[in-house]
């Protein structure tokens, strides 16, 4: 890094702080000139997309995974803070694959993955929209799934 004011590369930095969005707030000072400035560093993150049913691709939206699982969870005692850190891991997961891609299923496969062992219950709810039952039989073959 050079210095804005005089070109020079002796640079200091006299306070790092972290601020919001995960940018890192530095205040540095350049050891030519006596002159301070600021930088700011933030991860560059690529934006996941994601393949729907129909082939539609859209931006990948964590609030609509936390939706989804509000309504699979709801009159549960599941709390807010696991449905954001559940939601949260499904996110990690897809990112750690490192694809800028990633279907509809592999989304909702990895929440079923995750909730299977948060709540029961909530399990069967959210199967029975994801996997659009239409039979008794279905949720009986989730049923049996769970007691195992």
């Amino acid at each position: 890094m050079k210095c804005p004011y005089c070109g020079s590369e002796s640079i200091r930095t006299l306070e790092t702080r972290d601020s919001q969005n995960n940018t890192i707030r530095r205040r540095k000072e350049c050891l030519n000139c006596g002159r301070r400035f600021t930088t700011y560093e933030y991860i560059e993150t690529v934006e996941l997309m994601i393949r729907k049913k129909d082939g539609r691709i859209e931006l990948f939206d964590l609030n609509k995974i936390m939706r989804g699982l509000q309504k699979a969870c709801e009159k549960r005692p599941v709390t807010m803070d696991q449905i954001r850190i559940l939601a949260e891991r499904v996110r990690q997961d897809l990112m750690m694959k490192g694809k800028d891609e990633a279907s509809s299923k592999e989304i909702g496969d990895l929440v079923m993955k995750y909730l299977k062992n948060l709540d029961h219950v909530a399990y069967i709810r959210f199967a029975s929209v994801y996997k659009q039952f239409e039979e008794p039989r279905d949720f009986q073959r989730v049923l049996k799934e769970v007691r195992k």
